[in-house]
């Protein structure tokens, strides 16, 4: 990796939510872009051309001198891809991949090599302050790990450490955090839609959730007929709910979990 910053010359390996993120990032910091592959032309050509890198759909044309290859594709195609991006690249180069349940042990035959997994939603489209993302590291030594934070810390100002495992771990806690909560929330829309109400009338109280466990422990800002151990409430719920069977039993297993926390919050 090139010691100064603006001479780190970058590839990005994918055109998705994570790598566009990352590109107007590095962009951001006045680090070069080099190159975008995708394996649509289309898709490697919009972004490249909003940081100003070429563009291919050929890993055999990947830069063959860039000093860091960052792999941000779907999860399963990441194993097969991070060795022809090895052949491909530079063999002093810094190999990354942005996934957070794949181990760094995909890189093989790299030599500097590791993980950089950003903890955020990302949507293209929608720009997102990447100071304000903790990017969790991983690296095949401590001196590529000491690299590897410097380069990071341009980007965020939460840099830090930790293994596969934990990784997993996180990966695991952000999907119950992020993505079940968003699937909830479609849910709600489509039962206010029965009626004719807005989603948009739900969202005053969805930032005050939030807004609240940036205070309270999850547990003690736990709020509704489970928590209150209304269970009349839960019955005429559970009966409206009828004519959809999943969301019925979705409600009845989130409710139960609701009421077998409500002894951790009383402790």
């Amino acid at each position: 990796m090139a010691t100064g910053v603006s001479g780190t010359k970058v590839v990005l390996v994918g055109a998705g939510n994570v790598a566009t993120a990352l590109a107007l990032a590095l962009k951001a910091d006045g680090q070069q872009v080099v190159q975008v592959w995708s394996r649509t032309e289309p898709s490697a050509a919009a972004l490249a051309q909003q940081v100003g890198a070429a563009h291919t759909s050929s890993l055999s044309e990947l830069c063959p001198d860039a000093d860091v290859y960052v792999l941000s594709v779907a999860d399963a195609a990441v194993p097969a891809l991070a060795p022809q991006v090895v052949q491909a690249g530079n063999p002093d180069a810094l190999y990354l991949h942005t996934a957070g349940s794949l181990p760094m042990s995909v890189w093989q035959g790299a030599a500097h090599y590791g993980v950089m997994y950003p903890l955020q939603t990302f949507t293209k489209g929608r720009a997102v302050d990447m100071s304000a993302v903790p990017l969790f590291l991983e690296a095949d030594s401590p001196d590529t790990l000491s690299r590897l934070s410097a380069w990071a810390s341009r980007l965020s100002r939460q840099v830090m450490p930790l293994s596969s495992e934990g990784r997993r771990q996180l990966h695991l806690a952000a999907v119950f955090a992020c993505n079940f909560p968003n699937c909830l929330y479609r849910i709600a829309g489509e039962l206010l839609g029965e009626c004719g109400v807005p989603f948009e009338v739900l969202l005053p109280l969805m930032d005050e959730t939030v807004d609240k466990v940036h205070r309270l422990p999850p547990a003690l800002a736990q709020t509704g007929p489970a928590a209150r151990g209304d269970e009349e409430v839960m019955r005429r719920h559970r009966e409206m709910l009828a004519g959809h069977p999943g969301w019925q039993r979705l409600y009845g297993l989130l409710s139960r979990e609701i009421q077998s926390g409500r002894g951790e919050a009383e402790k």
